[in-house]
């Protein structure tokens, strides 16, 4: 059997990691471990603060200043037990909480909710491509030069050699003209030329920007057309699933119970693995769940503040409680897991599961991985679902199916499967 998940699996695993951090968030035993870190830091920060008016104060104040720090010290000391208290409480009360964390939720997957029912697409956003390039003003042109002829000299002045003076002065004046109507004309042609020069630019850079913006607008409409195939693509495989489910086929069912099983959603602190295969013939379930190792669990029973040494110290549990603590999980896992499928399954076409429970290991004698089996046990749908799993108690609901336990899970003593097991009453 393969650990890999299907794909509609895998796509519900994921969805199910961010309803696991929603139910953690609102625990209750995470929120009080969360108010108590809180403390610690606040607790930490007065005493770093009480450290430095310290070390400003004056040797009159130093005394006084140096108590008060020793105090919020001893303070920040106690919040971080506090807190480290509150963690271990709440990952000690998840792992006995393993079946009731399961049983107030219907694990009945409805593969329609798999669909895609509105593709999201991304905003188009070209950015500086969709803003043209400011136009590129027409020239203004300095006023042509208009020429201006000296005014001829009149009575006395001309008879005087006023005429030949007036006919320099419009020598002067139309030299003068010619030089600044050429002047004007150089001016207003190299103003001319820098338009043009610029409106040419202008135009190449718009051309290309143009060009930019709908080469974006066509990636950019090739992805929304690829989002929404791909979309319709993942819709008819979903179609498809629910089709084949209804009509048995062999690979449906086995998906279904692997979307069912990534919804399985175990703390941190004790993660679990699946593994199953279904036989359509016998219409069992072939199920293999591996939990942690014994050394994983907590072995803390609570955390002490020493003043003397300023250190945190430990109490450990009981070894009698840790491998009881650690055994019933075992038991719950079991249970739940059976659970889980037969609840999910609501149209009953698995009719019985083959479970096995164990620890992925290494052999001690070989080096090599080895699977100790702790639970290995057989259930059919009508027996099981007859029970009211919020009144049993799991170690007993297990000896009532007639399976092979360990005697020590936690020494990772392996069931004793040499007589067999098979659902209780066949």
């Amino acid at each position: 059997m393969g650990k890999r998940r299907g794909f509609f699996a895998e796509l519900n695993y994921q969805a199910q990691q961010t309803e696991k951090r929603r139910r953690q968030q609102e625990a209750a035993g995470h929120r009080a471990h969360l108010a108590a870190q809180r403390q610690a830091e606040r607790a930490t920060k007065a005493y770093e603060r009480a450290q430095l008016a310290a070390a400003r104060s004056s040797a009159a104040e130093r005394k006084a200043a140096e108590r008060e720090a020793a105090r919020l010290h001893v303070e920040s000391r106690l919040a971080e037990v506090e807190s480290m208290n509150a963690s271990l409480a709440g990952d000690l009360a998840d792992i006995d909480g393993l079946l009731t964390w399961t049983l107030d939720m219907d694990d009945y997957v409805d593969l329609e909710s798999l669909k895609i029912s509105a593709v999201e697409h991304p905003p188009f956003t070209p950015g500086r491509m969709a803003v043209p390039a400011p136009s590129v003003p027409e020239p203004t042109y300095e006023p042509e030069p208009v020429y201006e002829e000296p005014a001829a000299p009149g009575g006395l002045s001309a008879m005087l050699g006023g005429k030949k003076r007036h006919q320099q002065a419009i020598e002067g004046a139309r030299t003068a003209f010619a030089d600044a109507h050429r002047h004007w004309e150089q001016a207003k042609d190299a103003a001319h030329s820098s338009y043009v020069k610029k409106a040419a630019q202008r135009e190449k850079s718009e051309a290309k920007r143009v060009a930019e913006l709908s080469a974006a607008e066509e990636k950019y409409k090739q992805e929304c057309e690829k989002r929404e195939a791909d979309a319709s693509a993942h819709n008819a495989e979903v179609a498809k699933l629910i089709n084949d489910l209804a009509f048995d086929v062999e690979s449906a069912i086995q998906e279904y119970v692997g979307i069912v099983l990534s919804n399985s959603v175990y703390p941190e602190v004790f993660p679990v693995e699946h593994d199953h295969v279904f036989n359509l013939a016998s219409r069992e379930l072939s199920l293999k769940v591996s939990v942690p190792e014994p050394s994983s669990i907590p072995a803390v029973k609570a955390y002490r503040y020493v003043k003397a040494k300023d250190e945190i110290a430990s109490t450990n549990l009981p070894v009698r409680e840790k491998k009881e603590r650690y055994a019933n999980a075992v038991w719950q896992v079991a249970v739940r897991s059976l659970h889980e499928v037969f609840e999910a399954d609501r149209a009953g076409k698995v009719h019985s599961i083959a479970l096995a429970v164990g620890v992925d290991t290494v052999d001690p004698a070989t080096g090599r991985p080895a699977t100790v089996p702790l639970v290995i046990v057989a259930a059919d749908r009508e027996t099981f679902n007859g029970f009211d799993l919020a009144k049993v108690v799991p170690q007993a609901t297990l000896q009532h199916l007639g399976a092979a336990m360990s005697k020590s899970p936690f020494d990772l003593v392996p069931a004793d499967t040499s007589r067999g097991v098979r659902v209780r009453g066949e």
